[in-house]
């Protein structure tokens, strides 16, 4: 088996520089609650299996975090999948990640498997509704379990570790929440051509018919112009998620730099991918996506500067401007 920040560098290049850089006890924590949601991310989002069958799987997953039954219970029912998938390879060692669970604190078990089973449960009866959102109000429920209950989990982490996090636990739960969703928002516009081409758009449909669109048109050569409009729509509800996310950033304690620096990076990496997503058809053909050496400068301007809010907020507004569009075609 696979050691646990193994397994995370395998699912997550990305989260695994932000969860490494935390302080011991949160490393290992993080580390696995956000593995089990690997888990319960594998069971929705896997590419060949039928919605009933993720439905069933994440609830029985769900069934497995509560001790109703054993973890073996999951691990046979997912035997089939291909493990050289690394999301498939985390799912089908749940019982290890179940046991590595049993070694934190018991008031982190308590609060990992709370959140994780949520998660799941709102991902089934995400797969039961089907694969198309009306409106902004679903868009940001099925966004609310995906990400905005990981928002809570760190927060609630974050809070047994630092008794300054725990006096303003109740300001920062919702803009923890809005972290998640800030990260989500850009993630499905990153993703918009990968989902549609598995059978799913997570743009609600009252933001195509602003525009004289239906969701599927989106996608269409012709209607470019029309599309881009609307992520444009999208991107104003990112930009609003996003600075909610960074007032959650400035509220930390500034003298836990590591702390913050792990929430830091996966906020400001967004806000660079969402700068560029702006009248950018890739989004649309294909994906748009920052590289490796713009994530370089951020890791590196935010660790020698991340410490002043003054700066920070600076540095998220240079971030946070368009780029010049590419051109359209």
């Amino acid at each position: 088996m696979l050691q646990q920040y193994e397994m995370l560098r395998a699912v997550s290049r990305t989260f695994a520089l932000s969860i490494e850089h935390l302080p011991r006890v949160l490393r290992d924590s993080v580390t696995i609650a956000y593995l089990l949601f690997r888990v319960s991310d594998c069971l929705e989002d896997h590419a060949t299996l039928p919605a009933d069958r993720k439905a069933d799987l994440l609830r029985l997953w769900d069934r497995v975090l509560s001790g109703d039954v054993p973890v073996e219970s999951l691990t046979h029912a997912v035997a089939d999948l291909d493990s050289a998938d690394p999301e498939v390879y985390v799912t089908q060692q749940a019982s290890e990640l179940m046991e590595k669970l049993k070694s934190l604190p018991e008031e982190i078990q308590v609060t990992i498997l709370k959140h994780v089973r949520e998660t799941s449960l709102g991902m089934a009866r995400w797969q039961e509704h089907g694969p198309n959102v009306d409106d902004e109000a679903e868009m940001d429920d099925y966004m609310h379990h995906v990400a905005g209950l990981v928002g809570y989990l760190v927060t609630d982490i974050f809070a047994w570790y630092l008794p300054g996090v725990r006096r303003r636990r109740k300001e920062l739960m919702p803009l923890a929440r809005e972290f998640g969703l800030a990260l989500q928002t850009v993630n499905v516009i990153r993703g918009l051509r990968k989902d549609f081409e598995r059978g799913w758009i997570f743009v609600p449909r009252t933001f195509c018919a602003s525009v004289g669109l239906t969701p599927s048109q989106l996608f269409d050569p012709s209607n470019m112009d029309k599309a881009l409009k609307v992520i444009d729509l999208l991107a104003l509800k990112a930009e609003r998620h996003l600075n909610a996310g960074m007032a959650f950033v400035l509220a930390l304690p500034r003298r836990q730099h590591r702390i913050r620096l792990a929430c830091i990076w996966p906020l400001f990496f967004a806000a660079k991918t969402l700068a560029m997503s702006r009248n950018n058809a890739e989004v649309l053909l294909s994906e748009a996506k920052i590289g490796r050496d713009q994530v370089s400068l951020i890791v590196r301007n935010t660790t020698a500067f991340g410490w002043s809010n003054h700066w920070l907020r600076w540095y998220y507004r240079s971030l946070t401007q368009p780029e010049k569009p590419l051109a359209r075609t």
